[in-house]
């Protein structure tokens, strides 16, 4: 089953999203739900739209910062 997070700034406006599905894969979509990059579970890694490697371990939520 997969579940969606909403990140907020501190203004309470929505920046961007997070789906996690059973397996621990994640999906970061900004404000108009555009994927922002993907973070796989099985390699630890996370890549970013181009598929270019961002970093080892889960930095999904630094993709939604990059602006």
């Amino acid at each position: 089953m997969k579940t969606t997070e909403t990140i907020r700034d501190f203004y309470n406006k929505i920046i961007g999203y997070i789906e996690t599905d059973e397996k621990g894969n994640q999906i970061v979509r900004d404000f108009y739900r555009k994927i922002l990059g993907k973070y796989d579970k099985a390699s630890n890694v996370t890549r970013d739209f181009y598929g270019r490697i961002i970093g080892r371990g889960n930095q999904t939520s630094s993709l939604l910062y990059r602006k």
